[in-house]
This record gives structure tokens, C-alpha cells and sequence, in this order.
């Protein structure tokens, strides 16, 4: 359990630094931007997944941790105290640690997603995707 969590942290650590770096304190409370890249964005989806798990005391001190690393983003030590808080919630929370697993791309896994064109969408995973002019949808 404890080296799982150590390695989900090392795996993630690059998206919770360019969420950091993207959103700073927003990163709560922000929707996804467009304008930020995927690094940025699934790191904001990673710490608010830890965010809506902890408890007070623990939203508290994951909130603190981001706040130092947006600050003063060439800090290496803020840095870390962000990786060790998102460490703690995972090692005291399996279904977190199954979240995190299925938002981070398998180790060594490259997704590239490109699209060109008029109302062109791309994506890993497409659940729904509606496009074009007065399209119905009916259940």
C-alpha cells in the first residue's frame, strides 16, 4: 500500500506542479481551462480528487501546502510538501489510490491527441460528443 501510494506521488508529481504553476490557489475551484495544457489540467483533476476525500484538518493542510508551492514556485521544499500531503491521503485511502491509478496515463504510455478542423474534437476517452447545429438527443 505504502509503495504504491509513494509511486502514484513520483507519477503525478509532474501534473501537480503545472496545476500548481496554472492555477495556483484555483485549483480547487477552477473548471478545467481550455487554455491550460493536459499537464496543467489533470494535475488541477488529481488535487482536487485528493481535496474532496480529506477532512477539514486535511483540506486544510493540502490547501496550505498549494498555497506555499504557488508562491514560490522555484521552492523545491513547497514543492514536496504538496507530493507529501497528496502521499498521505493516498496511503490512508484505497479508492483514492484507484482513482489516481485510472487519471494517470499507464507508466510509459504517451497519448497524443490532435484535432484539426471545424468543430474537430479529440480525446483518449470520449464518453458523449455532440457537435454540429440543432442536434437532438433523445434517451
Amino acid at each position: 500500500m505504502s509503495g504504491e501510494a509513494v509511486q502514484l506521488v513520483e507519477q503525478a508529481a509532474p501534473y501537480l506542479l503545472s496545476a500548481v504553476s496554472a492555477y495556483g490557489m484555483a485549483v480547487f475551484s477552477r473548471a478545467e481551462n481550455a487554455a491550460a495544457d493536459a499537464t496543467a489540467n489533470l494535475g488541477r483533476r488529481i488535487l482536487r480528487a485528493v481535496w474532496r476525500r480529506r477532512d477539514e484538518q486535511g483540506r486544510q493542510e493540502l490547501e496550505a501546502a498549494v498555497r506555499d508551492a504557488a508562491e514560490t514556485p522555484e521552492d523545491a521544499d513547497a514543492a514536496a510538501a504538496v507530493r507529501q500531503q497528496v502521499k498521505r491521503a493516498l496511503r490512508e485511502d484505497a479508492e483514492l489510490r484507484a482513482e489516481l491509478a485510472r487519471l494517470l496515463p499507464a507508466a510509459g504510455e504517451t497519448v497524443r491527441v490532435t484535432a484539426s478542423g471545424e468543430r474537430s474534437i479529440a480525446a483518449k476517452t470520449i464518453t458523449t460528443a455532440i457537435t454540429g447545429d440543432h442536434t437532438r438527443i433523445q434517451s
